[in-house]
């Protein structure tokens, strides 16, 4: 029961901090975009913070984590996808 609920917390995470992250980039998407782009976003924000001695310790520093990664992920597809 309580793998559910971390995984239920996690998603709301990753949809808030996709959602965060698509205003601060002023991108449009989807829901779904959005929390795949927050939970992924988690991941990587987390494991730079971790690198430079950071990691995020509380929901509120998750979601800043999850945030920062995920305008990372904007960031590096605009660039993949610029002509």
């Amino acid at each position: 029961m309580g793998e559910i609920i971390g995984i239920i917390i996690a998603l709301a995470i990753g949809a808030l901090a996709g959602w965060l992250a698509g205003k601060v980039m002023n991108s449009e998407g989807s829901l779904l975009r959005n929390i795949i782009l927050g939970v992924v976003g988690g991941a990587v924000g987390s494991a730079l913070l971790g690198l430079i001695g950071f990691p995020p310790s509380n929901i509120i520093a998750s979601i800043i984590a999850a945030v920062i990664g995920a305008c990372l992920l904007i960031f590096i597809a605009r660039l993949i996808t610029k002509k």
